[in-house]
């Protein structure tokens, strides 16, 4: 329904534009068959243009450290509660006003089809001339050309069929049909009324200027428009002789051709298509670099081995897994909760990697499909240190990572993570997630030799608390939504909060950032707008 409703904004905005164009611009000029392609052309556009999308990949660095709330804890749901749905009112009243104009459409084609059943047409080259007894305005139809013969002297049904014969012959009642179609679709939109009447108007201009030109007596012709204008019953979806702005069809028809150097109007619209694909029709999507072989050596990174599972691997061979991990990185690897389909490919597993004590990873995949072939990656640094990850071999570049991948079938998923970072400025960020608890916990130790450590938590159970544990009980500072709270406000006065994401900041880099006082702390919330 979003989707619907951009893209009618979008075509709303392109219509303004050539509209505009041809109002402020082109209306007066005499370029009138080069006018009919310039708004036939803002038609298409504002039709195609919005669907083309230009799509930006933009290369960012992978960011190991980020505390962001939105991944890692698991929402709070709060109690549902009534709200009107405006987008479905809104469509309910596009639909409607959408059935009524095709309901009005066919009538239009019911009336047409029984102006021109069982009357005698008159075949000459291309033309069908239908000489009628209703006291209707003369109209062309593609090749029909209709009109009522004794209501006319016999120099004014010359000028009456010379003009058809233009609207005939250059097919002007697609441009008609066109018009009428889009109004249909854009019925809320009074620029696609407005639109439609400049391409009707047009054609008039094309044909009173071409007739005029296969006519002896131009004066005269111009006395039959007058006497047109009489007329008030017209069949629709046709060219009518007849339109009610007639003194602008005689001035105009009066009027020096315009200069080829006025031309330049027409690329006057150029520059804002531009502009607004630039700004709508590019998306930009981010993703993660991977590390050369010159910026590995310039991370210290001593070597990278990747241990592939396939959906394919056997038992035996994952056997072979955990014991080349144990052997080369001294890593206690445990793969469990493995299951086959009817191919004997691998449909969910479960693998946890533990480095020490201090370190552990665990990811489970489940579902109806076989696995994704994807790998154990083993990063060594050159003072030792190692980096577990796990890899998706999707494709040759490998840029999608798989941390954690949770299906329909997974029920529990276990994460505890640690990153290090080795400055003076250095912290070290824990976070831990158990489904079974619905319990997110994120720990920020300030320093690799210092003992002051806070930790955030947060349960997505119904009335739970935001709870906050500092080693050394000091007061954090507490920011939300970028407005610093009173020292007065506790995590409690917090809980009824939609929180988007949360970051806690040590001590030593809030000083930097806060001053004297982040000096206990700083935790930022952001809430879902």
């Amino acid at each position: 329904m979003e989707t619907l409703f951009i893209y009618i904004v979008k075509s709303s905005g392109l219509l303004v534009l050539f509209y505009s164009a041809y109002y402020f611009l082109l209306r007066k000029e005499t370029f009138f068959n080069s006018n009919r392609y310039f708004l036939l052309t803002g038609l298409v556009t504002a039709v195609i243009m919005p669907l083309l999308v230009y799509k930006k990949i933009v290369w960012v660095d992978s960011v190991s450290a980020n505390s962001n709330f939105q991944s890692i804890i698991p929402q709070i749901i709060k109690k549902e509660h009534f709200q009107i749905n405006w987008f479905y009112i809104a469509a309910g009243v596009y639909a409607l006003g959408l059935l009524l104009l095709l309901i009005k459409f066919a009538l239009d084609f019911y009336n047409l089809n029984s102006v021109l059943k069982g009357k005698k047409i008159k075949q000459q080259a291309d033309f069908k001339f239908v000489d009628v007894n209703e006291n209707i305005a003369p109209f062309s139809y593609f090749d029909y050309i209709v009109y009522n013969s004794s209501m006319y002297t016999e120099a004014e049904l010359e000028s009456i069929i010379e003009h058809e014969k233009v609207h005939s012959d250059q097919n002007h009642t697609i441009d008609i049909l066109i018009s009428r179609i889009f109004c249909i679709l854009f019925w809320f939109n009074p620029i696609s009324w407005l639109y439609k009447k400049a391409i009707t108007q047009n054609l008039e201009f094309i044909a009173d200027s071409e007739a005029s030109k296969k006519l002896s007596d131009k004066k005269a012709y111009q006395y039959t428009l007058l006497k047109i204008t009489t007329h008030e019953n017209c069949v629709a979806i046709t060219n009518h002789f007849y339109q009610s702005l007639i003194k602008k069809r005689i001035v105009m028809l009066n009027k020096n051709q315009s200069k080829k150097r006025n031309s330049w109007k027409f690329y006057t619209v150029v520059p804002a298509l531009v502009a607004f694909v630039l700004l709508f029709q590019v998306e930009v999507i981010a993703r993660e670099k991977q590390l050369s072989k010159k910026e590995i050596a310039e991370e210290n990174i001593k070597s990278v081995d990747v241990y592939k599972i396939k959906k394919t691997t056997t038992d035996k061979e994952l056997t072979e897994v955990i014991e080349k991990l144990k052997a080369n990185h001294n890593l206690d690897v445990l793969i469990s909760d493995v299951k086959r389909n009817d191919a004997n490919e691998i449909t969910a597993i479960k693998i946890s990697v533990k480095n020490g004590k201090d370190q552990a990873q665990a990811m489970q995949l489940g579902g109806s499909k076989a696995i994704k072939d994807y790998g154990i990656v083993v990063i060594t640094k050159d003072d030792g240190s190692k980096k577990i990850d796990f890899n998706t071999n999707d494709s040759a570049e490998g840029d999608q990572k798989v941390k954690i991948v949770k299906s329909n079938k997974t029920k529990k998923v276990k994460n505890t993570k640690t990153d290090d970072v080795t400055n003076k400025n250095s912290y070290t960020t824990t976070y831990s997630n158990s489904n079974s608890n619905n319990v997110t916990t994120l720990s920020v130790q300030n320093g690799s030799d210092s003992n002051e450590t806070t930790s955030v938590s947060v349960s997505s159970k119904p009335n739970s608390k935001i709870v906050v544990k500092s080693s050394n009980n000091s007061k954090q500072l507490v920011i939300v939504d970028g407005v610093v709270m009173p020292a007065s406000v506790g995590m409690d006065d917090l809980e009824s909060l939609d929180i988007s994401s949360m970051d806690v900041i040590s001590s030593s880099n809030a000083v930097v950032k806060y001053g004297e006082q982040g000096e206990n702390g700083v935790i930022v919330i952001t809430t879902k707008k």
